[in-house]
């Protein structure tokens, strides 16, 4: 079992290097396969040291040919494989794409999924205010999709309760978001669309640093990215990743400190390039997480804010340990055709508990709250599996890319819920630190295993120089069998579903790519209605039209799109029987989105974006009728502007500055409370050195006090956070 206890305090000195990576070279690979670990031993008894090997391998296609999955130089990613599961050029896919590359994570500073994603256009971060828990709570294009839209490396993580799988962004190479309907490619979703993450990947180019991070909050952070070559001639590749951060949450509890938050990540990978035709990449990654709760706010007459909290940090805490183990194997079987099968294994466990204060004015006349603890001790396994058939072919004059496959995943959930007495509070004088009891009265304890199983087939088509078509079809089948403990009931669903994606767009010669596209999703729903039928699964429908443009010259890509997504089979209100649902209602999500991502001149680099949408309840029984749902604002608009000194004495520095702009969003169904919109300020200077880089990130820099969110609760948003980062390459 690891041991990573130390590894907060442990430093890792640059004369260690050498010794490090020879040791990496068995180590790593016991983790994963044994045949694989015979051929490092064979490398490890050569007498040249490792350096020497380097020259033997070039690296040149690194840097002049992108691919879908690999290193971006700039902010400017032009091929992605999110849509299409094939490396496509964003030019020519015909749905809306945005990538998050390496080096804009770097820049802003982005010390999670949601830091990263506050930039895209249609997406809505942070959704529930700060979280030092590490949540990743989104919502796309209105649609809120924190357990269906988590992606990585092109194999979903899934996640229920408080069950959700977290990604370090410090081991992602990039972060792409597809808008819209994904079932086609992906099997069950909602419909806004997915978040996927690209891991880093062994390279045989030296790939060596360490960091060392402190800021405000009392945070501490050291990290180390080492890589390169196992064996000589090149075909063995290492990665290893590590990562330790400490830190104080933002939650204010008078006279009292909250836990401190403590992540741990490392996260070995190996890649064996065994021809040319033929390799596997091996990918793990570890996070075992130490924090207090997510801790809301509570709310006097009218929506007052009182700044005191309803939580108990003596007693609240989340500890969450997950790990995942999987595979990326490819063979080229011809010219023609190409398999590929990924692979991935996860486990992630959570052992939560909070107190909790109920209702907005729940306190009485002398500023009483009663208070509730509850517990939540849930798991969750799950294996996934993606085999692949790509041909690249040539049939009447029209090139094709065709891809067929087959996927299956397997979830297992298990998940337990107490509730116990906690002390009241007082919100006129408020006193912490009084023992809590453990919940010991079960209100919940269920299991849900469900397996899906996709069959797919994709044509990229090439119409002469200017035209793309691209069709796809999807099947897929779903059984879900849930247990109920407490009862000693279980019940078993199967659904299926037939999901469709058809695009087109038109290259033109100066740049410039015009497209429309259809694609469908489906999310199965858990319940039945009064006479027993089970509920059918939710369905997304997404006409888009857009265009795209990339200059001939420069380096840039420019896109705006207009879309009109619908989401049926809603649960709504049964009208004629209290207590029960039917499936008559509907959400419509109709906007605009424009995103600029742009290379102005020689180290000046923007990445900009507007949204303006009109997400609304168009069926309901309910009050909701006509009415904007929860949390979702009108318009959101951002801009980030880098740029570093090119030549002089002042070669090195850096300046960035960014505006994020959220809208005003409603708190409640009836759309009588609304959130107020806000604007945010985010800046960084940075100093490169030769090996060394040194680079001060400041969030919402003016301390601006606003809003996370009233939606069932009162969540205060992030505060400045200020972190200085310096990082040595060798």
């Amino acid at each position: 079992m690891l041991n990573l206890s130390n590894l907060y305090e442990r430093e890792v000195p640059v004369a260690q290097l050498t010794p490090i990576a020879r040791a990496l070279q068995a180590g790593l690979l016991g983790l994963f396969v044994t045949s694989i670990a015979c051929a490092a031993e064979s490398a490890d008894t050569q007498n040249e040291p490792l350096e020497a090997t380097l020259p033997v391998v070039s690296v040149k296609a690194r840097a002049d040919q992108e691919t879908a999955t690999g290193p971006v130089q700039g902010y400017v990613a032009k091929r992605s494989s999110t849509a299409t599961k094939t490396d496509t050029s964003i030019l020519e896919t015909p749905q809306s794409v945005s990538v998050i590359t390496r080096e804009e994570l770097d820049a802003r500073g982005a010390t999670s999924v949601i830091e990263a994603i506050r930039y895209v256009p249609g997406v809505l971060a942070e959704t529930y205010g700060r979280d030092d828990r590490g949540f990743e709570w989104f919502t796309i294009r209105g649609f809120e999709n924190i357990y269906s839209a988590s992606y990585l490396d092109g194999l979903r993580q899934p996640g229920s309760g408080y069950t959700s799988q977290q990604n370090e962004p410090y081991g992602l190479e990039r972060i792409e978001v597809l808008r819209g309907p994904s079932s086609v490619m992906y099997g069950q979703g909602d419909a806004g669309g997915v978040v996927a993450r690209v891991s880093k990947r062994p390279d045989a180019a030296p790939n060596n640093e360490v960091r060392v991070q402190i800021g405000n909050f009392g945070r501490r952070e050291l990290a180390t990215d080492v890589g390169g070559l196992l064996s000589e001639d090149g075909s063995l590749m290492y990665r290893l990743i590590a990562l330790g951060r400490d830190n104080q949450p933002q939650n204010d509890y008078p006279n009292y400190d909250d836990k401190r938050t403590k992540r741990v990540y490392l996260a070995p990978s190996i890649t064996w390039r065994q021809s040319d035709d033929t390799s596997l990449t091996l990918l793990s990654d570890f996070l075992d997480i130490r924090a207090g709760t997510n801790a809301t706010e509570y709310l006097g007459p009218g929506q007052q804010r009182s700044g005191v909290l309803t939580g108990e940090p003596a007693f609240d805490r989340h500890n969450q340990r997950q790990w995942s183990l999987g595979y990326q194997f490819e063979h080229r079987l011809n010219a023609t055709w190409t398999f590929r099968q990924n692979m991935r294994t996860a486990s992630n466990n959570v052992d939560t508990r909070f107190v909790w204060g109920w209702g907005v004015e729940s306190a009485d006349t002398l500023g009483n709250m009663t208070r509730d603890a509850y517990g939540h001790y849930e798991s969750m396994r799950h294996t996934a599996i993606d085999n692949q058939l790509m041909g690249r072919f040539q049939l009447g004059g029209i090139e094709h890319t065709t891809l067929l496959g087959l996927d299956w995943i397997r979830i297992n959930y298990k998940a337990k819920a107490t509730i116990g007495a906690a002390p009241g509070l007082n919100v006129l004088s408020p006193l912490y630190g009084l023992a809590v009891s453990e919940p010991q009265t079960a209100y919940s304890d269920s299991q849900d295993v469900q397996r899906q199983t996709g069959v797919y087939i994709q044509d990229q088509m090439k119409l002469g120089q200017h035209w793309r078509l691209n069709a796809g079809l999807r099947h897929d089948s779903v059984q879900t069998r849930s247990s109920d403990h407490l009862t000693g009931t279980s019940t078993s669903v199967n659904d299926s579903a037939v999901t469709g994606r058809l695009g087109i767009s038109y290259l033109t010669s100066s740049g410039w790519a015009p497209y429309a596209s259809y694609t469908e999703s489906f999310l199965p729903q858990t319940g039945a209605d009064f006479s027993g039928k089970r509920f059918d699964p939710s369905r997304g429908k997404q006409y888009e039209v857009g265009v795209k443009y990339q200059p001939n010259q420069g380096n840039g890509l420019i896109s705006a799109s207009l879309f009109n997504l619908s989401k049926t089979n809603v649960q709504t209100t049964d009208p004629d029987h209290v207590g029960y649902a039917v499936q008559t209602g509907e959400i419509l999500s109709r906007g605009l989105e424009v995103e600029v991502k742009q290379e102005i001149t020689r180290g000046l680099n923007v990445s900009a974006q507007y949204t303006l949408s009109k997400t609304e309840v168009t069926r309901s029984n309910d009050i909701d009728l006509g009415k904007r749902p929860v949390n979702v604002p009108q318009q959101m608009a951002s801009a980030w502007l880098d740029y570093r000194v090119q030549g002089g004495d002042l070669r090195g520095l850096g300046f960035g500055m960014g505006v994020r702009h959220v809208g005003k969003r409603y708190a409640d169904s009836e759309n009588l409370v609304t959130i107020p919109s806000h604007t945010l300020m985010d800046v960084a200077i940075r100093y490169d050195a030769k090996q060394w880089s040194t680079v001060l990130n400041i969030n919402n820099a003016l301390n601006k006090d606003y809003v996370g969110s009233f939606a069932y609760g009162y969540y205060p948003g992030v505060r400045r956070t200020v972190n200085l980062s310096t990082t040595y390459r060798f």
